[in-house]
This record gives C-alpha cells, structure tokens and sequence, in this order.
C-alpha cells in the first residue's frame, strides 16, 4: 500500500506553501507521489461542501452542525476515493495532502464545547476509517500558528473567503481544537512561529521533512 502524509492547520497556517515544498522535495529524490486536494471541488462528490461554504446552507459555519457537515466532507473524501484515487492507494505512491478527515476535527470539533469533542473525534473517525473503509494517514502534521498571525496572512492573500475564513472569532475556536485534537489524536506538532513572528517557509520545510523522514523512507506495505 502507499502512504498518506497529512499537512493540517487552522486557515492561514501554510498548509498550502508546505504541500508544495513537500512535492518538490519528494521530486527531486525521485519518488513517486500523488497530490490530493481536499474538498475535490472538480469532482461532483464535492457538491454539498461547495454548497455549505458558500453559505448555501447559512451564512456562518454554525448554520450547520458538526456532524451534518461532517458528513459531506465524507461523502466528497469516501466518492474520490472510490472513483479516483484508490488505484494510486493501492500502489507503493505517497500520497500528500493538505487537508483530510483530519480538518473535520478541527473546523466541526471547533462548533462543540470542549466537554463533547473526544466523544465528536471517536464519533467521526470510527465513521470515516471503520464504517466508510477511508484509508487512514500514516503521519499528521498540525502547522501550529497562532490566530492572530494566521489572520494577517488569510487578509495579506487578498483572495475570496468562505465562511470559514470570514468568522474571526470561529477560526479563533479552531485554532484551540486543532491544538486539542493534535495533542490527543498523536498528531506531529510544528511550531511556525517564533517570539511572535511566522518563521520562514524555508524553517517550516526544514522541520516538515525531518518529521517525515521515517515515512518517506518506508516501503509500501
């Protein structure tokens, strides 16, 4: 089987800069890789989530529950998965992405207090690894960055925000349950900043590939 590499965050995190430097590392050793983008808005299976952030359902993310939207994100991973890269899964390819069921924690587990969230995160993997047969990541790296530095770079993009991106205070409750969830789920912790500045995306690369090392070194299984 190949292996999943999972890059997660709060919005404004990097999650993108370091997916790229990823694959251009992975290139130039000469392995062999997918990149997986979740939600896969070119398939149809991403229909319900296209319809969620777009405000479809509501115009905040707490329009609708963690467990309803959950459910679409599932429905677009478990149909792409399916349809389009259970092949590549099957083969020796590392597979890298830069948001998983992994994001489903964060961003719905941030819609819950904190007292209903262990019970949200056995709730959501057990549904998506155990029921649905999704594939589970083989190492999670959680992009550790404060809100208030996350922020400036989500407004320095300049580019159209969902209703994720829009809510401050939502993505201020994400921050704090991404950070639960890495600590009780194993995830690999990287600290993006330092004495208040982002460090740069050269720094977070460096500490990216030493955390996957051990994985990108294995054989398929």
């Amino acid at each position: 089987m190949g292996k999943i590499i999972v890059i997660e965050g709060s919005d404004g995190a990097g999650k993108t800069t370091q997916l790229g430097l990823l694959c251009e590392a992975l290139e130039n050793m000469g392995r062999e890789y997918r990149r997986l983008e979740f939600p896969c808005y070119s398939l149809e299976t991403s229909a319900l989530v296209r319809m969620y952030l777009d405000g479809k359902f509501g115009k905040s993310a707490d329009s609708v529950n963690a467990y309803a939207a959950s459910s679409f994100f599932a429905v677009d991973r478990i149909g792409s998965y399916l349809s389009d890269w259970k092949k590549d899964y099957e083969s020796d390819k590392i597979l890298l992405s830069g948001r998983y069921n992994t994001s489903n924690a964060i961003h719905q587990g941030a819609k819950l207090p904190e007292s209903e969230r262990e019970a949200f995160f056995s709730w959501l993997f057990d549904y998506e690894y155990n029921l649905l047969k999704l594939p589970k990541p083989d190492i999670v790296i959680f992009l550790d960055l404060l809100p208030e530095i996350a922020e400036k770079n989500i407004t320095s993009r300049g580019e159209k925000t969902d209703i994720h991106e829009k809510d401050r205070e939502y993505l201020r409750r994400c921050y704090e349950c991404a950070s639960e969830a890495a600590r009780a789920l194993g995830w690999v912790t990287i600290s993006c900043a330092e004495e208040g500045e982002m460090l740069s995306r050269e720094r977070i690369h460096e500490k990216v590939m030493a955390s996957v090392k051990p994985v990108i070194s294995q054989k398929g299984e």
